[in-house]
């Protein structure tokens, strides 16, 4: 089996300390610069991990997804050809990245979201993919 690469997601970057980042921006500049480099901070999946996880559908750009399981918690790794969105997986494994199946289905991600105001910026089929991205995690 392949290891996937560790990422701080979760652990040394939570999503306490992501909302606390996105309140100090001034403008969506500022949000879009600090998105980006929450995705810089995201592992790349090599060609073979990617061929040996998830696709995630309904995405404008490509998403690849990596779940394991481990005492009923829930591993992910995730890489993306876009930006912006290596940046969105970001903020969205440090919400699920160790979390139970109930944690994962209870966590109000629109808040989330909406607390840092990002959907209102992304385009419809970006802030679909999203959700398709989040629906995928949940479903899993």
């Amino acid at each position: 089996m392949t290891s996937f690469p560790a990422h701080p997601f979760g652990t040394q970057i939570t999503t306490d300390q992501i909302l606390s980042q996105m309140a100090d921006c001034r403008s969506w500049e500022d949000k879009y610069r600090v998105v980006i480099q929450l995705g810089k901070k995201l592992p790349a999946l090599s060609e073979e991990q990617k061929t040996q996880s998830l696709n995630v559908p309904g995405c404008e750009s490509k998403v690849w997804l990596f779940v394991t399981q481990k005492e009923n918690r829930y591993y992910f790794s995730a890489d993306s050809d876009a930006r912006i969105v290596k940046g969105l997986l970001s903020i969205i494994l440090a919400a699920v990245e160790g979390k139970t199946r109930k944690d994962i289905q209870t966590f109000q991600f629109d808040n989330y979201f909406q607390t840092m105001d990002l959907m209102n910026h992304l385009s419809e089929s970006r802030s679909n993919g999203i959700h398709g991205i989040i629906e995928h995690i949940r479903a899993i």
